[in-house]
């Protein structure tokens, strides 16, 4: 009986032993994880006895990897304008004697038809004596001129034209001549820059002034620093900037609108120092001569320069054309700061030239250049022969 037991319980040993190896799966357990499906098979010994684990990714999903980055596009760099080299100051008013003649002949070429016309009584006089003064001579030097032809041509007679246009050029010549020199004073001296100072009114063309002025100094061999202290006229500081980056000129000039001038005139000057500069152009803002506050603010930049250096030339730029309104604000200017010469500009339109006459009469103050046309070196010293030769054209 106890045999047969144990048979029994053999039998069913083997049997469920053999029933659990049939059911056992012969792979790895498959886990799916969140997000994605992945297989972990378990090696079940196998040849080598050892395990592998492998990542199984999702049908249909590509490899991801990184793109490349962009190849960065290379800067171009803005060629630097090549510098102009603008030519000497020398000569220039010979140049431009034409150009100034054009638009001066009616004023000497009505004296001399007057004068050669034979008949020279007081109508006659009176009325050479008219288109001198609006010619803006002036009254005064109008008469004086007059009287002294008067003379000329009691004494020696009006013989021919050629006479009498060279009585009225030595008598032209002798009002526009001045025993003040008429010598820009732009020479770097004492160990520092000369400092020139630029004033006058709105509208007469005093920055581009300033501008062409420092292309002529650089045309005769200077170096020159600029000074933008015309802050209260949005454009002024660039467009003083462009005129020295034509020709090599730095700027000094603030960043924001409305700084104070008198500060960004004392660092000008500073900086034509530090630099070692020929010369240092400061353009100051158009002010109208009546109005006190500004004028008053004018002799504060003036003052502040002075802090730092003497100020060696304060050119009052004024337009020839506006006549007797001119001497107002050459009058007003010179109480402020001091006036040493005269840049008359637009002379080549509809200019009458007396002005010459005229506010060098009043002031006492050489003009000392000659604005004569639109171009950037339309700028020359003023010649007084060559002036009056082309008042009175050619012969």
């Amino acid at each position: 009986m106890e045999y047969i037991i144990l048979i029994v319980v053999l039998a069913v040993l083997l049997v469920v032993g053999a029933g659990t190896m049939l059911l056992r799966p012969r792979g790895g357990k498959r886990v799916r994880s969140r997000g994605t499906d992945t297989d972990i098979t378990a090696g079940t010994g196998g040849e080598s006895g050892g395990g592998t684990l492998t990542e199984e990714r999702p049908s249909g999903a590509g490899t991801a990897t990184a793109a490349p980055p962009a190849p960065a596009e290379p800067v171009e760099e803005k060629p630097k304008p090549s510098l102009e080299k603008p030519p000497p100051s020398a000569g220039r008013m010979v140049r431009l004697r034409a150009r100034l003649a054009r638009s001066q002949s009616g004023f000497g070429g009505a004296l001399l038809s007057l004068l050669s016309s034979g008949k020279l009584d007081d109508d006659t006089w009176d009325e050479i004596e008219e288109i001198l003064i609006t010619a803006d001579v002036g009254v005064s030097p109008s008469r004086q001129i007059v009287d002294d032809l008067k003379t000329k041509v009691k004494v020696e007679g009006a013989k021919d034209a050629r006479q009498v246009r060279e009585m009225l050029r030595s008598e032209l010549l002798k009002q526009v001549e001045t025993p003040a020199s008429r010598e820009l004073k732009t020479q770097r001296h004492e160990g520092r820059p000369a400092v020139v100072l630029m004033v006058g009114v709105n509208g007469t063309g005093k920055t581009t002034t300033c501008g062409r002025l420092a292309r002529a100094l650089i045309g005769d061999g200077r170096t020159v620093v600029l000074g933008a202290a015309d802050t209260f006229r949005a454009a002024a500081s660039e467009q003083l900037e462009t005129w020295g980056n034509r020709v090599g000129a730095e700027t000094v000039r603030s960043g924001k609108e409305g700084a104070d001038p008198a500060s960004v005139a004392f660092d000008a000057v500073s900086k034509g120092i530090e630099s070692e500069a020929d010369v240092v152009l400061i353009d100051t803002a158009g002010r109208l001569h009546t109005k006190t506050g500004l004028m008053d603010e004018l002799g504060k930049v003036k003052r502040v320069v002075e802090k730092r250096s003497a100020v060696d030339e304060v050119l009052l730029v004024l337009d020839a054309t506006t006549g007797q309104n001119g001497l107002r604000q050459a009058r007003v200017f010179a109480e402020v700061v001091d006036v040493t010469g005269i840049v008359l500009t637009k002379m080549d339109g509809t200019a009458k030239g007396g002005i010459v006459i005229a506010v060098q009469r009043e002031l006492g103050v050489p003009v000392k250049l000659a604005g004569l046309g639109e171009g950037p070196d339309d700028l020359a010293p003023f010649d007084p022969e060559a002036f009056v030769d082309a008042i009175l054209g050619d012969e």
